[in-house]
């Protein structure tokens, strides 16, 4: 007898909660970093030697990370009534950028100077060597101008086959501008663009359901590989940085979020997949195409959405930021090295620059430090071998701190800008409008006018997502 033909009478029992918990994505990835943790605990050998599994997933998401945002921002600002709102969203969010970096890195300045984490270490700089290093931090590290210079991509097609955002969001900004001057068959060219960015989402939306499996290779690599005994001996270390960037989440980037109007905490709970993806694999680039779904889910713009969150990946990286003052300090420290407020303020200052660029990839962190000390001549680069085991562990927070500083800053520049409906996000973070994976596909505006607001159903593209009934 089937389920419908019970008798009367008869209660039918729902599906089993765990059930229902285990279809949750952030379940999934949760289980995954577990297991992954136990497994390279239990079977080092094992556990190091699923990194393919980590790296695969990334290597998967990476793919469309470039498409995704030449479709995104070149249909945001196809789209956009007037082109200087571009130039502006961009002032605004550099300027913010710079802003919560620096504020980020003097946080990091005060902790490792008040709590001394390499203090009493009395490490003889003789035996160190840089042997073992990764071959990118004993290499020469490019300048100011050099870096401008390598945002310049050879060819059109290169920036889309790169590793790196900034090209890709150079090239997408001028597409974007030439079809927003090119009339008619450049508004056509926007509607392909738009419809071919709903396949890539959707393709996306499939790679991520690998992305326990992603989780639990890369965190059994790294406790396999480092094994959690190592941070017995740099403990203070790796606490005090963990400490450090929470406070920084908690406080700094919850008071910005205040007086936009919204709170952290709902915030980081609508984004908890995406966290605990990161956590999982010590990278923000296989969660930048949800976020950008999710931003503009909760009531930000497309354009300021496409332009501010892949620009924070090289410009906003806070938990970098924070990592690089503990970390050159720390090593001082070690060192025996007294550095005056002079000579930190001077690092710092050398940081805002070295800071940028660094991709959210695992290790960019530690790639920069390197860069900053190169740089500098207060601390030797073999230095770095003293922090080298621990670094991965450190790569979690950087990587989390990083992710929620930029969704915080897409929300930020978009409620500067006037781009964000706050009614629409506050309900979202309640969990009213639930978010759904799968984008819906929409047109382009004959003529870009994002200011009207026409009836809804002759709105053929509006500027924020149509706001679904509550479900």
């Amino acid at each position: 007898m089937s389920r419908n033909d019970a008798a009367p009478g008869t209660v039918t029992a729902p599906p089993g909660r765990i059930r229902r918990m285990l279809s949750h994505l952030y379940i999934q990835c949760l289980i995954g970093v577990l297991l992954g943790a136990a497994v390279g605990g239990l079977w080092p050998s094992v556990g190091a030697d699923l990194k393919p599994l980590g790296d695969g997933f990334i290597a998967l998401v990476k793919m469309f990370i470039a498409p995704i945002i030449f479709c995104t921002v070149v249909h945001g600002i196809a789209s956009m009534g007037n082109a200087r709102a571009v130039g502006r969203v961009s002032l605004k969010a550099l300027v913010y950028f710079e802003v919560l970096t620096t504020v980020a890195m003097a946080i990091g300045l005060l902790v490792v100077n008040v709590v001394k984490p390499g203090s009493g270490l009395h490490i003889d700089l003789s035996s160190l060597s840089t042997k073992g290093l990764p071959p990118e931090a004993t290499t020469a590290h490019e300048g100011f101008a050099a870096f401008l210079l390598a945002t310049i991509p050879a060819t059109l097609v290169s920036a889309l086959t790169g590793n790196e955002i900034l090209p890709v969001l150079l090239v997408s900004v001028l597409f974007g501008f030439g079809l927003h001057a090119g009339g008619e068959p450049g508004l056509s060219i926007a509607r392909g663009v738009e419809k071919f960015s709903t396949v890539l989402f959707t393709l996306i939306r499939w790679i991520m359901r690998l992305a326990p499996i992603g989780a639990f290779g890369s965190m059994a690599f790294t406790i396999g590989n480092y094994g959690v005994g190592t941070l017995r001996h740099l403990a203070l270390l790796v606490g005090s940085f963990w400490l450090t960037a929470l406070f920084f989440v908690l406080v700094v980037l919850g008071t910005v979020m205040r007086l936009n109007g919204l709170r952290l905490l709902p915030f980081l709970r609508y984004i908890k997949e995406e966290l605990l993806i990161v956590l999982g694999t010590s990278s923000t680039e296989p969660v930048l195409p949800r976020m950008m779904a999710k931003l503009q889910h909760v009531g930000a713009s497309k354009p300021v959405v496409g332009i501010t969150l892949p620009a924070g990946y090289s410009f906003n990286l806070d938990g970098t930021a924070i990592y690089l003052t503990m970390g050159s300090v720390f090593l001082a420290q070690a060192l025996g090295i007294d550095l005056s407020l002079t000579q930190q303020l001077a690092m710092l200052a050398v940081m805002l620059l070295t800071s940028k660029g660094a991709a959210g990839v695992t290790g960019s962190g530690f790639i920069a430090l390197a860069a900053t000390l190169g740089a500098v001549p207060h601390v030797p680069v073999a230095a770095l071998a003293l922090i080298f085991g621990v670094d991965r562990f450190m790569s979690e927070a950087r990587a989390l701190t990083s992710l929620v500083g930029n969704g915080v800053a897409a929300l930020a520049v978009a409620r500067w800008e006037d781009e964000l409906d706050g009614d629409r996000a506050r309900a979202v973070l309640r969990g009213e409008i639930p978010y759904a994976p799968a984008p819906a596909p929409s047109g382009v505006p004959a003529e870009p006018a994002p200011r009207q607001t026409p009836a809804p159903e002759t709105m053929p593209e509006p500027t924020r997502d149509p706001v679904p009934a509550a479900s």
